[in-house]
């Protein structure tokens, strides 16, 4: 019996060591969670506190990024963001053609999710499809770009993000042309009041079976542009390529005016869109009050519209301010060649006068010489866009 103590004490030993080795294994654990557990009562705030931020500075609405270019075409991001997070992203233009519809069939639809479910630009380039992918993040980025700018500007005048309509700039701002199949769209917005009060398409495929889908086509667009006040609009029946490049190129006019009137309202302290009117006055008019006039607003200088396609050649306006008025106009391209230079050589000085002496883009056409008056007047509303009118 007295051999076996020494035994009895290495068992007893041997099995304290090991409850106490699973002692503490088993706090080693708890220490570990407790670690998390603290780090997730830290984190939380911290992760919260960072994405609502920089939610919160994001404006309410729809925003389109600029067009970037890649080897195989461009690419745009429209973003739709609602109670400061981004609801819904997409392609409104993509490379197109041959190999790059099957690859942008599959890349797009993932690059729309990923920046949902970032909230942001932080994606990953889609395989196989790395160029499409490298100009969608920058369209994207300049998207976030705008929403965040438009988000500090509507902060910074207590208008939150229910004031996004509210927010458009009185005048006449025309969109970005938008390529289709058939020809290109483009749409110009007048704004009065804060709000739209009409709608034309200033270019539209042209020339045979065109013709009759536009002629039906383009008035219920506008119509609809009018009656929504924003680019939610249905597309035509029958007219779908249309329909498709007018809604890219409304949406393009929209953005203009949200961040016309985002800068206006910054310039007068919060004041309302009313402060900055359409008009034809002088630079000094529009400041005493209410009734300025946004021709006002026109920087000194040079700008060129841009070219104008019509059915015997493209036209090109340049007009020249100072001290806000317009000293002269000049087309810099007009239809040549047979008759169109008797019809060009005629109409254009009469139309270069009468920018001068209106101020504005509300010519008369000249008789005689319809395409190439609606190309000039098409032109130069351009011109007065990039002025600041």
């Amino acid at each position: 019996m007295r051999k076996s103590h020494p035994v009895r004490r290495a068992v007893l030993a041997t099995a304290a060591t090991v409850s106490g080795i699973v002692l503490l294994l088993t706090l080693k654990p708890g220490s570990d969670q407790g670690s998390a557990d603290a780090a997730g009562s830290a984190v939380p705030p911290a992760a919260a506190q960072s994405p609502q931020g920089g939610a919160q500075a994001i404006a309410n609405g729809t925003v389109t990024g600029d067009a970037a270019d890649t080897q195989y075409g461009a690419v745009q991001v429209r973003l739709t963001v609602s109670g400061g997070k981004i609801t819904k992203a997409e392609a409104v233009q993509s490379p197109k053609g041959g190999q790059s519809d099957q690859i942008n069939a599959n890349a797009v639809p993932k690059l729309n999710q990923a920046v949902i479910a970032a909230q942001g630009a932080e994606i990953d380039a889609v395989s196989g499809a790395t160029y499409t992918s490298t100009g969608y993040k920058k369209s994207l980025q300049s998207a976030l770009d705008k929403a965040k700018a438009a988000g500090a500007a509507g902060s910074g005048n207590d208008q939150g993000g229910a004031g996004g309509a509210q927010a458009l700039g009185d005048g006449a701002v025309t969109g970005d042309a938008a390529d289709t199949q058939y020809g290109a769209v483009q749409v110009r917005l007048t704004v009065s009041g804060g709000k739209i009060t009409k709608a034309e398409a200033v270019q539209s495929p042209k020339g045979g079976q065109s013709d009759q889908i536009n002629a039906n086509a383009v008035p219920k667009l506008n119509q609809a542009a009018v009656t929504a006040q924003g680019a939610e609009i249905d597309a035509v029946s029958g007219a779908t390529y249309t329909s498709t490049g007018y809604k890219k190129s409304l949406q393009s006019a929209l953005d203009k005016a949200k961040a016309a009137g985002a800068a206006g309202a910054a310039e007068s302290g919060g004041g309302s869109a009313a402060d900055a009117p359409a008009g034809d006055g002088s630079a000094g008019s529009g400041q005493g009050g209410g009734g300025g006039s946004a021709r006002a607003t026109l920087e000194d200088g040079t700008v060129t519209g841009d070219a104008v396609q019509t059915e015997y050649g493209a036209v090109q306006v340049r007009i020249t301010v100072e001290g806000g008025k317009i000293t002269k106009a000049e087309a810099v391209q007009a239809p040549k060649g047979g008759q169109s230079d008797r019809v060009t050589n005629q109409s254009v000085p009469r139309l270069n006068q009468a920018v001068v002496k209106t101020g504005g883009a509300d010519v008369d056409a000249v008789s005689g010489a319809t395409y190439t008056s609606a190309g000039y007047k098409k032109s130069l509303q351009s011109a007065l866009d990039q002025a600041g009118g």
